[in-house]
């Protein structure tokens, strides 16, 4: 028989996600950062989804919307919700978003903490037949002290201290009315201070080592290859009456590029490069040409997104070699501004971009006039 108070069953998840993560000095919030092959926000995510915790309300920062749902992508049941100033103006926006649903029980979750073992979850819910809080701590096992400036003051009992831990266990309306009783002042540190504040009784039940926050950049190097490398291939059909864009600059010729998007087949081609390199499939797959929002697109933001995504995996682009394979135009007095332009889109200095060109002999389709290929080149560096 299921416990009545089992995750499956009206018990939802929040998980906050809007903090800066300055600590872990990283090019993107934590939360979005890889860790151990996934973005750390994912890690709690999948969890929480494999258990039955429906939906799975995700409190992030102001104007990251994109990148959370690339994070999440394919997960069931995630909804957003844009967090607050404060850690508890976060929760209590992700609980005001469940306001009216069938929901008896709320697990509250740290995204720092990608760990959630089963065995804790368990003993919060069986806490929670008692008790309408509860949460996971720890002893302490060090000596402490109080600190007088950098001198050494009174010792501090350990014995009555407890390191505490995420997720924490509510009953719905219990933890919702007392985030709406919060004065905010000062901010709450977590959401037992929230529900102690306002008369609930929260139990304390064992937690684990494992539920560790990833906290600095140290957190965060033991999961990436330094250095990757990758490589890309383009064609593209030349024809009457379209326009020619290479590297992101127009060029006046007597034909252009046939393709679905502008066709610039250089930035194809470099795309390809930042997503092999990554491992992470190819520029059809993340950008389809049966897709109609793509008809006419500029490939420049083919390429702003593929920086994003090596960003979001943990990479920055070290430099570029990318060589177009044609006839004519003549590509030499273009060389300059194609450079300036894929660096500006990659945010690179033009000292990392190279642009060369050569011709077939005019052997093959390249040799012949009816297209134009490029090649590329690129390294990724664990950033």
């Amino acid at each position: 028989m299921a416990h009545p108070l089992s995750p499956p069953i009206g018990a939802a998840a929040i998980i906050v996600a809007a903090g800066a993560g300055s600590r872990a000095g990283q090019p993107l919030p934590k939360q979005f950062v890889p860790w151990q092959g996934k973005p750390l926000l994912r890690h709690c995510a999948e969890r929480f989804a494999a258990e039955g915790f429906a939906p799975i309300v995700v409190a992030i920062p102001e104007g990251t919307d994109e990148i959370a749902a690339q994070a999440l992508r394919g997960l069931p049941g995630i909804r957003f919700v844009t967090g607050g100033a404060t850690r508890q103006a976060s929760v209590r926006a992700a609980l005001e978003a469940l306001a009216g649903e069938a929901i008896h029980t709320v697990f509250i979750h740290d995204a720092a903490r990608p760990k959630v073992p089963l065995p804790v979850v368990a003993r919060l819910t069986d806490a929670l037949i008692a008790h309408d809080g509860a949460i996971p701590v720890l002893p302490v096992v060090d000596s402490l002290a109080h600190a007088d400036g950098t001198v050494m003051g009174a010792p501090a009992c350990r014995d009555q201290l407890r390191r505490v831990q995420t997720p924490q266990a509510f009953r719905y309306d219990a933890i919702l009315a007392a985030h709406r009783a919060w004065d905010g002042e000062p901010d709450a540190g977590d959401d037992a201070q929230v529900a102690r504040a306002a008369g609930i009784e929260v139990a304390l039940i064992e937690g684990d080592e494992s539920l560790h926050k990833v906290t600095t950049a140290a957190d965060f190097t033991g999961g990436l290859v330094p250095l990757r490398i990758g490589t890309g291939y383009d064609v593209h059909r030349l024809a009457e009456g379209e326009e020619l864009w290479l590297c992101g600059v127009k060029i006046e010729h007597s034909h252009g590029l046939a393709g679905h998007s502008d066709a610039d087949v250089a930035i194809h081609a470099l795309v390809d490069a930042i997503l092999g390199g990554l491992a992470d499939g190819d520029i059809g797959q993340h950008f389809p040409p049966s897709d109609p929002q793509w008809r006419g697109a500029r490939s420049d933001r083919f390429l702003a997104y593929a920086v994003k995504r090596a960003a979001l995996l943990g990479y920055a682009i070290g430099n570029v070699d990318l060589t177009i394979i044609c006839e004519a135009p003549r590509i030499g007095p273009h060389r300059d501004a194609m450079r300036t332009r894929l660096a500006e889109v990659m945010g690179l200095s033009i000292n990392a971009v190279s642009v060369k060109a050569t011709t077939t002999e005019r052997l093959g389709f390249a040799g012949r006039g009816e297209g134009i290929a490029a090649q590329a080149a690129v390294t990724l560096l664990a950033s």
